[in-house]
Protein backbone atom coordinates (compact mmCIF):
# COMPACT_ATOMS: atom_id res chain seq x y z
CA UNK A 1 0.00 0.00 0.00
CA UNK A 2 0.86 3.30 -1.11
CA UNK A 3 0.38 5.86 1.71
CA UNK A 4 -0.54 9.58 1.48
CA UNK A 5 0.03 11.38 4.68
CA UNK A 6 -1.09 14.83 5.33
CA UNK A 7 0.42 17.40 8.11
CA UNK A 8 3.08 14.35 8.93
CA UNK A 9 5.93 17.45 10.24
CA UNK A 10 3.02 18.12 13.03
CA UNK A 11 3.13 16.72 16.17
CA UNK A 12 0.61 13.43 15.91
CA UNK A 13 1.54 13.14 12.29
CA UNK A 14 5.11 12.96 12.79
CA UNK A 15 4.53 10.01 15.28
CA UNK A 16 1.92 8.39 13.17
CA UNK A 17 5.08 8.23 10.42
CA UNK A 18 7.12 6.99 12.90
CA UNK A 19 4.74 3.98 13.88
CA UNK A 20 3.75 2.91 10.62
CA UNK A 21 7.28 3.16 8.55
CA UNK A 22 8.49 -0.29 9.93
CA UNK A 23 4.99 -1.41 8.80
CA UNK A 24 5.15 -3.76 5.87
CA UNK A 25 1.57 -3.00 4.85
CA UNK A 26 3.36 0.25 3.69
CA UNK A 27 5.62 0.03 0.67
CA UNK A 28 5.80 3.66 0.46
CA UNK A 29 4.80 6.76 2.94
CA UNK A 30 4.41 9.53 0.89
CA UNK A 31 3.86 13.25 3.21
CA UNK A 32 2.90 16.61 1.97
CA UNK A 33 3.47 19.67 4.93
CA UNK A 34 2.86 22.98 4.14
CA UNK A 35 5.81 24.07 7.11
CA UNK A 36 3.82 26.30 8.83
CA UNK A 37 4.56 27.07 12.52
CA UNK A 38 3.23 23.89 14.32
CA UNK A 39 5.37 21.58 11.91
CA UNK A 40 9.07 21.33 12.05
CA UNK A 41 11.00 18.98 9.54
CA UNK A 42 13.31 17.77 12.31
CA UNK A 43 10.50 15.74 13.67
CA UNK A 44 11.25 13.30 11.09
CA UNK A 45 15.01 14.18 10.58
CA UNK A 46 16.56 10.62 10.49
CA UNK A 47 13.93 9.06 7.72
CA UNK A 48 15.39 11.82 5.09
CA UNK A 49 17.33 8.48 3.67
CA UNK A 50 14.71 6.24 4.23
CA UNK A 51 13.93 4.79 0.96
CA UNK A 52 10.36 4.24 2.07
CA UNK A 53 10.16 7.85 3.00
CA UNK A 54 9.31 10.67 0.81
CA UNK A 55 8.82 14.52 1.60
CA UNK A 56 6.78 17.34 -0.59
CA UNK A 57 6.45 20.58 0.86
CA UNK A 58 3.06 22.00 -0.09
CA UNK A 59 -0.42 23.42 1.06
CA UNK A 60 -3.63 21.13 0.92
CA UNK A 61 -5.35 24.55 0.26
CA UNK A 62 -3.82 24.21 -3.09
CA UNK A 63 -6.33 21.63 -5.20
CA UNK A 64 -3.93 21.72 -8.04
CA UNK A 65 -0.84 20.87 -6.01
CA UNK A 66 -3.29 17.82 -4.34
CA UNK A 67 -4.88 16.02 -7.43
CA UNK A 68 -0.80 15.70 -8.72
CA UNK A 69 -0.06 13.66 -5.56
CA UNK A 70 -2.27 11.63 -5.05
CA UNK A 71 -1.35 10.27 -8.47
CA UNK A 72 -1.02 6.62 -7.80
CA UNK A 73 -1.29 6.39 -4.07
CA UNK A 74 -3.73 3.63 -2.15
CA UNK A 75 -5.01 5.62 0.72
CA UNK A 76 -4.27 8.86 2.47
CA UNK A 77 -4.84 9.78 6.26
CA UNK A 78 -5.23 13.35 6.23
CA UNK A 79 -3.98 15.38 9.50
CA UNK A 80 -3.30 18.28 7.82
CA UNK A 81 -4.55 21.27 9.95
CA UNK A 82 -4.93 24.49 12.14
CA UNK A 83 -5.32 23.47 15.50
CA UNK A 84 -4.92 25.64 18.63
CA UNK A 85 -8.32 26.74 19.71
CA UNK A 86 -6.46 29.93 20.85
CA UNK A 87 -5.90 30.42 17.39
CA UNK A 88 -9.05 29.81 16.04
CA UNK A 89 -11.01 32.69 18.54
CA UNK A 90 -8.52 34.93 17.31
CA UNK A 91 -8.42 34.75 13.53
CA UNK A 92 -10.83 31.84 12.43
CA UNK A 93 -9.71 32.39 8.74
CA UNK A 94 -6.85 30.11 8.37
CA UNK A 95 -8.99 27.66 10.21
CA UNK A 96 -11.77 27.57 7.42
CA UNK A 97 -8.93 27.54 4.77
CA UNK A 98 -7.21 24.67 5.98
CA UNK A 99 -9.34 22.61 8.04
CA UNK A 100 -12.36 22.81 5.62
CA UNK A 101 -11.44 24.28 2.39
CA UNK A 102 -8.24 21.77 2.35
CA UNK A 103 -10.13 18.64 3.41
CA UNK A 104 -12.54 19.17 0.42
CA UNK A 105 -9.56 19.58 -2.03
CA UNK A 106 -7.90 15.90 -0.73
CA UNK A 107 -11.40 14.80 -0.75
CA UNK A 108 -11.82 15.94 -4.40
CA UNK A 109 -7.98 14.40 -5.30
CA UNK A 110 -9.40 10.77 -3.85
CA UNK A 111 -12.20 10.36 -5.51
CA UNK A 112 -10.99 11.56 -9.01
CA UNK A 113 -7.85 9.19 -8.41
CA UNK A 114 -10.03 6.20 -7.13
CA UNK A 115 -8.07 5.82 -3.54
CA UNK A 116 -9.13 2.90 -2.11
CA UNK A 117 -9.12 4.83 1.79
CA UNK A 118 -9.68 8.28 2.98
CA UNK A 119 -8.89 8.20 7.20
CA UNK A 120 -9.96 12.03 8.59
CA UNK A 121 -8.27 12.48 11.67
CA UNK A 122 -10.85 14.83 13.73
CA UNK A 123 -11.18 15.75 17.65
CA UNK A 124 -13.54 15.14 20.20
CA UNK A 125 -14.09 18.67 20.42
CA UNK A 126 -16.69 18.77 17.55
CA UNK A 127 -19.08 17.49 20.38
CA UNK A 128 -18.88 20.07 23.06
CA UNK A 129 -19.15 20.25 26.45
CA UNK A 130 -20.37 17.45 27.97
CA UNK A 131 -22.58 17.08 31.49
CA UNK A 132 -20.76 15.28 34.30
CA UNK A 133 -21.20 11.76 34.40
CA UNK A 134 -22.07 12.01 30.08
CA UNK A 135 -19.65 10.61 27.71
CA UNK A 136 -20.47 10.63 23.82
CA UNK A 137 -20.60 7.93 21.70
CA UNK A 138 -20.42 8.31 17.55
CA UNK A 139 -24.16 8.87 17.49
CA UNK A 140 -23.81 11.89 19.62
CA UNK A 141 -25.26 15.14 18.40
CA UNK A 142 -22.18 17.24 17.11
CA UNK A 143 -22.70 21.01 18.95
CA UNK A 144 -19.02 22.88 18.51
CA UNK A 145 -18.36 25.54 20.84
CA UNK A 146 -15.29 27.53 18.70
CA UNK A 147 -14.06 28.33 15.18
CA UNK A 148 -11.58 24.95 15.43
CA UNK A 149 -14.03 22.31 16.65
CA UNK A 150 -16.40 23.79 13.90
CA UNK A 151 -14.20 23.78 11.30
CA UNK A 152 -13.28 20.07 12.05
CA UNK A 153 -16.65 19.32 12.44
CA UNK A 154 -17.42 20.40 9.06
CA UNK A 155 -14.56 18.34 7.62
CA UNK A 156 -15.92 15.07 8.80
CA UNK A 157 -19.11 16.06 7.38
CA UNK A 158 -17.72 16.81 3.61
CA UNK A 159 -15.83 13.30 4.28
CA UNK A 160 -19.29 11.77 5.07
CA UNK A 161 -21.06 13.27 2.34
CA UNK A 162 -18.34 11.81 -0.43
CA UNK A 163 -19.06 7.83 1.09
CA UNK A 164 -22.82 8.72 0.75
CA UNK A 165 -22.82 10.27 -2.20
CA UNK A 166 -20.22 9.14 -4.33
CA UNK A 167 -18.93 5.56 -2.60
CA UNK A 168 -15.65 7.33 -1.72
CA UNK A 169 -13.92 4.80 1.35
CA UNK A 170 -14.06 7.61 4.32
CA UNK A 171 -13.10 7.15 7.92
CA UNK A 172 -13.52 9.56 10.81
CA UNK A 173 -11.98 9.44 13.58
CA UNK A 174 -12.23 11.50 16.71
CA UNK A 175 -9.83 11.62 19.57
CA UNK A 176 -9.13 13.21 23.03
CA UNK A 177 -6.73 15.35 23.86
CA UNK A 178 -2.86 14.11 22.62
CA UNK A 179 0.50 14.70 24.68
CA UNK A 180 3.75 13.23 24.04
CA UNK A 181 7.22 14.38 22.13
CA UNK A 182 7.24 16.94 19.65
CA UNK A 183 4.09 18.69 20.71
CA UNK A 184 4.59 22.58 19.97
CA UNK A 185 4.80 24.47 23.17
CA UNK A 186 1.75 26.46 22.95
CA UNK A 187 -0.39 23.09 24.07
CA UNK A 188 -1.04 23.19 27.90
CA UNK A 189 1.80 20.22 28.71
CA UNK A 190 4.76 21.32 27.03
CA UNK A 191 3.57 25.07 27.86
CA UNK A 192 3.73 24.12 31.52
CA UNK A 193 6.82 22.01 31.36
CA UNK A 194 8.96 24.71 29.86
CA UNK A 195 7.46 27.60 31.79
CA UNK A 196 8.32 25.49 34.57
CA UNK A 197 11.98 24.73 33.73
CA UNK A 198 12.19 28.35 33.10
CA UNK A 199 10.82 29.77 36.43
CA UNK A 200 8.02 30.99 34.80
CA UNK A 201 3.73 31.45 36.35
CA UNK A 202 1.66 28.46 34.30
CA UNK A 203 -1.28 30.12 33.21
CA UNK A 204 -4.63 28.38 33.83
CA UNK A 205 -7.93 29.55 32.69
CA UNK A 206 -10.55 30.43 35.18
CA UNK A 207 -10.07 28.31 37.98
CA UNK A 208 -8.77 25.64 36.31
CA UNK A 209 -11.46 23.19 36.78
CA UNK A 210 -12.03 22.22 33.04
CA UNK A 211 -11.85 18.59 32.27
CA UNK A 212 -9.82 16.62 29.49
CA UNK A 213 -9.40 12.61 29.13
CA UNK A 214 -6.06 12.46 27.76
CA UNK A 215 -4.23 9.75 25.81
CA UNK A 216 -0.47 9.28 24.79
CA UNK A 217 0.20 10.23 21.56
CA UNK A 218 1.83 6.46 20.47
CA UNK A 219 -1.63 4.63 21.46
CA UNK A 220 -3.56 7.59 19.33
CA UNK A 221 -1.39 6.79 15.87
CA UNK A 222 -1.54 2.64 16.77
CA UNK A 223 -5.32 3.51 16.97
CA UNK A 224 -5.25 5.71 13.69
CA UNK A 225 -3.04 2.46 12.30
CA UNK A 226 -6.12 -0.30 13.10
CA UNK A 227 -8.18 2.16 11.93
CA UNK A 228 -6.91 2.53 7.95
CA UNK A 229 -6.26 -1.10 8.22
CA UNK A 230 -9.34 -2.96 9.52
CA UNK A 231 -11.71 -0.06 10.07
CA UNK A 232 -15.38 -0.02 8.04
CA UNK A 233 -15.65 2.45 5.45
CA UNK A 234 -18.84 5.44 6.48
CA UNK A 235 -17.93 4.62 9.99
CA UNK A 236 -16.30 6.90 12.70
CA UNK A 237 -14.54 5.87 15.27
CA UNK A 238 -13.97 7.49 18.69
CA UNK A 239 -10.06 6.91 20.51
CA UNK A 240 -9.41 7.68 24.17
CA UNK A 241 -7.83 5.92 27.24
CA UNK A 242 -9.99 7.20 29.99
CA UNK A 243 -7.47 9.42 31.25
CA UNK A 244 -9.90 12.56 32.98
CA UNK A 245 -8.28 15.12 35.00
CA UNK A 246 -8.97 19.31 35.24
CA UNK A 247 -6.56 21.00 33.59
CA UNK A 248 -5.41 22.48 37.46
CA UNK A 249 -4.66 18.48 38.55
CA UNK A 250 -2.92 18.20 35.14
CA UNK A 251 -0.25 20.93 35.97
CA UNK A 252 0.15 19.69 39.67
CA UNK A 253 1.15 16.49 38.27
CA UNK A 254 3.72 17.81 35.76
CA UNK A 255 5.11 19.88 38.85
CA UNK A 256 5.04 17.03 41.15
CA UNK A 257 7.29 15.37 38.25
CA UNK A 258 9.36 18.14 37.89
CA UNK A 259 10.14 18.83 41.50
CA UNK A 260 8.41 22.54 41.72
CA UNK A 261 6.05 24.43 43.60
CA UNK A 262 2.85 24.94 42.55
CA UNK A 263 3.17 28.32 43.28
CA UNK A 264 4.16 28.87 39.60
CA UNK A 265 0.50 28.02 38.87
CA UNK A 266 -1.81 31.61 38.13
CA UNK A 267 -5.64 32.04 37.52
CA UNK A 268 -5.74 33.85 34.25
CA UNK A 269 -8.41 35.23 32.91
CA UNK A 270 -10.85 32.72 31.10
CA UNK A 271 -11.09 32.02 27.22
CA UNK A 272 -14.36 32.56 25.21
CA UNK A 273 -16.41 29.21 24.57
CA UNK A 274 -14.69 27.50 26.99
CA UNK A 275 -16.19 24.35 27.25
CA UNK A 276 -16.14 22.51 30.50
CA UNK A 277 -15.80 19.12 29.97
CA UNK A 278 -14.34 16.77 27.23
CA UNK A 279 -14.96 12.69 27.37
CA UNK A 280 -15.96 10.02 24.62
CA UNK A 281 -16.75 6.58 24.81
CA UNK A 282 -14.29 4.57 22.77
CA UNK A 283 -16.00 1.29 22.92
CA UNK A 284 -16.26 0.89 19.51
CA UNK A 285 -12.74 0.79 18.43
CA UNK A 286 -11.86 -1.73 21.06
CA UNK A 287 -15.16 -4.19 20.21
CA UNK A 288 -15.00 -3.89 17.00
CA UNK A 289 -11.19 -3.59 15.81
CA UNK A 290 -9.20 -4.98 19.41
CA UNK A 291 -7.42 -1.57 19.85
CA UNK A 292 -6.61 -0.48 23.67
CA UNK A 293 -3.96 2.14 24.83
CA UNK A 294 -1.15 0.58 26.25
CA UNK A 295 0.45 3.51 27.97
CA UNK A 296 -0.49 4.09 31.84
CA UNK A 297 -1.13 7.91 32.13
CA UNK A 298 1.53 8.52 35.25
CA UNK A 299 4.31 6.67 33.29
CA UNK A 300 3.78 8.54 29.61
CA UNK A 301 3.16 11.80 31.41
CA UNK A 302 7.11 11.30 33.29
CA UNK A 303 8.23 10.27 29.45
CA UNK A 304 6.74 12.94 28.42
CA UNK A 305 8.21 15.29 30.66
CA UNK A 306 11.99 13.85 30.14
CA UNK A 307 11.89 13.96 26.80
CA UNK A 308 11.15 17.70 26.82
CA UNK A 309 14.12 18.15 29.48
CA UNK A 310 16.23 16.07 27.42
CA UNK A 311 15.33 17.92 24.37
CA UNK A 312 16.08 21.76 24.81
CA UNK A 313 17.41 21.91 21.44
CA UNK A 314 14.25 21.25 19.53
CA UNK A 315 12.03 23.12 21.42
CA UNK A 316 14.29 25.92 22.31
CA UNK A 317 13.87 28.17 19.18
CA UNK A 318 9.85 27.05 19.28
CA UNK A 319 9.37 28.31 22.59
CA UNK A 320 8.86 32.19 21.68
CA UNK A 321 6.84 34.84 24.07
CA UNK A 322 3.18 33.41 21.22
CA UNK A 323 3.73 30.19 21.85
CA UNK A 324 4.09 30.54 25.84
CA UNK A 325 1.81 33.53 26.03
CA UNK A 326 -1.18 33.22 28.59
CA UNK A 327 -3.60 33.83 26.06
CA UNK A 328 -2.63 33.77 22.21
CA UNK A 329 -6.77 34.63 21.78
CA UNK A 330 -5.74 37.92 22.67
CA UNK A 331 -2.30 38.17 20.73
Amino acid sequence: MKLLVTGGLGFIGSNFIRQAIDDDSFSKIVNIDALRYGSDPRNLKDLRENRRYEFVKGDIADSGFVKKQLRGIDAVVNFAAESHVDRSIASPAPFVRSNIIGAYNVLEAVRRNGVSMFVQVSTDEVYGSAKAGESFDEESRLNPSNPYAATKASAEALAMSYYKTYGTKTIVTRCSNNFGPYQFPEKLIPKAIIRALKGMKIPIYGKGEQSRSWIYVLDHVEALKRVLLKGRPGEVYNIAAWNELTNLDLVDKVLSIMGKDRGLVENVEDRPGHDKRYSIDASKIRQELGWKPRHGFDVALRETVDWYLGNRSWWGRLATKSALHEAPWKL
